[in-house]
């Protein structure tokens, strides 16, 4: 059994991080999108808090529909935090339907 299978019987998620070049992340299984900016974009997934660290990075599709995202940039760091993690500034789609 290979990991990507013990993961999905665990958690019953399939999630993929896609890092092309250090410079295109394609990203799926996202729950919202917390925060962004040039540096610094966290990002809720169904096997926890995403944060993508980096220069010069966007967001060039997010998709609610579809659960992606792809962020673009210099992309040096990429770490999970734990689900639990409480939100503290609210999403971005939060702040867009406000």
């Amino acid at each position: 059994m290979t990991i990507d299978e013990r993961k999905t019987i665990n958690t019953g998620v399939i999630q993929n991080l896609i890092l092309e070049n250090r410079g295109k992340l394609s990203i799926s299984g996202v729950l919202d999108v917390l925060s962004f900016d040039d540096q610094v974009v966290m990002i809720e997934t169904e096997l926890g808090l995403l944060t993508v660290k980096g220069e010069n990075l966007r967001i060039n599709k997010l998709s609610i529909d579809t659960s992606e995202v792809i962020v673009e940039g210099d992309i040096s760091y990429l770490a999970y935090s734990d689900k639990e993690i409480e939100k503290t500034k609210g999403s971005l789609l939060s702040k867009i339907f406000k």
